[in-house]
């Protein structure tokens, strides 16, 4: 990429676009394409090629999904893997009608099998089986990713697959239900702080163990790799440390509340989810990417502009 080069970010409200637009106009990147729901429906093939021959993009970044934790995730499958496959698969056919050569494509470490070894190393994938609660999303994705790579075998494209783990940060989804497990337990530890709460309840028996990524990272990654010609589709982008639920529910506690003692308790009608997922991320490594991985301030800008964003 230079400076000249025109960059369509599909998703750019969401939290990881959001964070690669931050991060392009940081780098000094001027001519960022940009479209919402309203001015252009993903979903809709037709739309979506027109979109691209008219804005002519050199790069595209697709960002754009149909997410939530693990509540919706299970809840309304038909939408989570409906949606995925037409998003991802319209942007990826399209950019290959308007010979769009570079591409990357966001996944998700849930498309690793539920049972997997750990380190999670890419050569994993569909090596075993899903975890249920998000198994349509995990689906969904991997055809994104199969799809990317035979058009590269194919047709010599540079569509790159990025698998990032657990993201958070600002303009993240707070949403009761729909939320992922750092959104919702900064939030209920926020409502505990201001109500005076004496405990927080957290799904799930609190041992699954989770590895976090800071969404910055995430997007300089992105820009990363959109800058590199691989010979591997799929890369894995993580910090490469991981913690149960429990630790860090305790560990955002004493960061948001540290002078009060706040009791966890935890909900074991509901699921856990895959038991730990932690990626391998030497490959990254090998192509010279590494995250920043700075927990406790991240926690804190994150919460910053959760605050912000309550205002």
């Amino acid at each position: 990429m230079n400076f000249r080069s025109k960059i369509y970010v599909a998703g750019h409200n969401g939290l990881v676009g959001s964070a690669i637009i931050r991060e392009l106009k940081r780098k000094g990147f001027k001519k960022i394409i940009v479209a919402n729901r309203k001015k252009l429906d993903l979903t809709n093939q037709d739309k979506v090629l027109k979109f691209l021959k008219k804005n002519k993009p050199n790069f595209i970044i697709i960002a754009a999904a149909k997410v939530g934790g693990i509540y919706s995730n299970n809840r309304y499958k038909a939408e989570f893997i409906y949606q995925n496959l037409m998003i991802q698969s319209n942007l990826i056919h399209s950019a290959f009608l308007c010979k769009i050569k570079n591409l990357i494509f966001l996944g998700s470490s849930c498309i690793y099998p539920k049972q997997c070894k750990q380190p999670i190393k890419e050569e994993y994938l569909l090596s075993g089986k899903l975890e249920k609660t998000n198994d349509a999303y995990a689906i969904a994705k991997i055809a994104g990713i199969k799809m990317c790579q035979s058009y590269n075998e194919q047709y010599k494209t540079n569509y790159i697959c990025l698998m990032p783990t657990n993201t958070f940060g600002p303009h993240d989804d707070y949403h009761p239900l729909n939320s992922h497990f750092v959104p919702s337990l900064i939030r209920k530890i926020h409502e505990a702080k201001v109500k005076n709460k004496k405990h927080i309840v957290v799904w799930g028996n609190g041992k699954a163990k989770r590895e976090l990524l800071y969404v910055d990272e995430l997007a300089k990654a992105c820009i990363y790799f959109m800058n590199k010609r691989t010979k591997d589709t799929i890369i894995n982008i993580g910090s490469g440390k991981d913690s149960s639920i429990k630790e860090f529910a305790n560990l955002f506690l004493k960061i948001i509340i540290p002078n009060k003692k706040i009791i966890i308790k935890y909900d074991l009608s509901k699921p856990n989810g895959t038991p730990r997922k932690v990626l391998d991320t030497s490959l990254a490594k090998k192509y010279g990417w590494k995250a920043n991985y700075d927990l406790r301030s991240q926690i804190l800008k994150t919460y910053q502009s959760y605050l912000e964003k309550k205002i």
